[in-house]
């Protein structure tokens, strides 16, 4: 008797075992469910008939045989339900990645179906968010970048026709030209910045060096702007307060920084660079005293080429805050911008601590 169960039980596994193999070859996980099914009933099935013959009159074995087959019966209609739910789902998230692949960025899988497959489908419209955002920030980088380069090229030939035509001397329009080249140089040396950023290739040769001595070249930087504009300038900072970071880098950032809120802020207004100390970092904060910042803001700011008013002729591409951002991140920080509770905003960045 336990000579023949052991050989049963043995044969048993051994088939499924075997059967299990060639599921996995199936094309489909529709099929491959399906077949699950028929194997969950069939190996018991089998085994009780085989038992069955051995221990039991053939009498017994037509009972046991009805029983098993109704069982076996609804087994597989439930697994068949179950692969075609499964499928079902699968094919919704088949469905919207086709969509994508042909184009379609707007593309969405629903949520739904079992825990997986909905987590599947949540990480996939995610990743299509992604995609679709990469994309509408392309189109803005060829969009402005035209308009910007444009601009300063329009002007540019506008004077040199005008000096072909005898209409002015050289003199009068050297000192333009070298500005409007100056602008197209800006803006080329900030693409090819965030060309770097993009491609991870950016290299920053990272040292320990206090903190005071970028803040204080900063401030003299934008000294005479801030007096022409009658605006304070303040820095708080611990003189042998140290950081791990690029120090031209981040003068460009915080250089940047200064210069947004210091346009920002109204005459007799204030702008105050703070830097404190925190567990395994340090912060620095660009705090001014202008009209704060509203939702949009604050959430696209650091996107490339945007601008808080479109409208108005701004120095610059819109690439600094997405520059300042990559540079920042670079260096193992990270930047955000917020309102100030007493009224203005607060632009705040982190650097690693010495």
């Amino acid at each position: 008797m336990i000579v023949n169960a052991l050989a049963i039980a043995s044969a048993t596994l051994g088939v499924g075992l075997a059967l299990v193999v060639l599921l996995r070859l199936l094309p489909t996980v529709r099929l491959q469910l399906a077949g699950l099914a028929m194997l969950a009933v069939t190996l018991p099935l089998a085994s009780v008939l085989l038992s069955g013959w051995v221990m039991f009159h053939m009498g017994d074995d037509v009972k046991i045989l009805a029983v098993s087959a109704a069982s076996a019966a609804i087994a597989i209609v439930a697994g068949l339900y179950l692969a075609h739910a499964i499928a079902r789902s699968l094919d919704r998230v088949r469905v919207a990645a086709s969509a994508l692949a042909g184009g379609d960025l707007a593309a969405r899988a629903p949520e739904s179906g079992p825990a997986e497959i909905a987590d599947l489908a949540a990480s996939f419209n995610e990743m299509a968010g992604n995609i679709e955002q990469l994309f509408d920030a392309r189109r803005e980088l060829v969009a402005w970048s035209s308009h910007d380069l444009r601009t300063p090229l329009a002007n540019m030939q506008a004077m040199l026709e005008a000096l072909e035509d005898g209409l002015a001397e050289p003199d009068d329009y050297l000192p333009a030209l070298r500005e409007q080249v100056g602008v197209l140089t800006l803006l080329v040396d900030d693409l090819f910045e965030l060309a770097r950023i993009d491609a991870g290739v950016l290299t920053l040769e990272l040292r320990i060096a206090p903190i005071a001595t970028i803040v204080d070249s900063c401030l003299r930087g934008v000294e005479a702007e801030a007096r022409q504009r009658q605006v304070t300038l303040v820095g708080e900072v611990d003189q042998a307060l140290t950081a791990r970071f690029a120090p031209e880098k981040v003068e460009r950032v915080l250089l940047n920084l200064v210069t947004n809120a210091l346009r920002h802020t109204p005459s007799d207004g204030s702008v105050a660079v703070r830097v404190e100390s925190l567990v395994n970092e340090v912060q620095i904060s660009v705090e001014d005293t202008g009209e704060g910042l509203g939702e949009e803001a604050q959430s696209r700011m650091f996107e490339r080429f945007w601008r808080s008013d479109r409208a108005r002729s701004t120095r610059g591409a819109g690439l600094g805050l997405t520059i300042a951002r990559g540079l920042v991140e670079a260096q193992g920080g990270r930047i955000w911008a917020e309102n100030r509770p007493g009224g203005g905003a607060r632009v705040s960045f982190t650097l690693p601590a010495a």
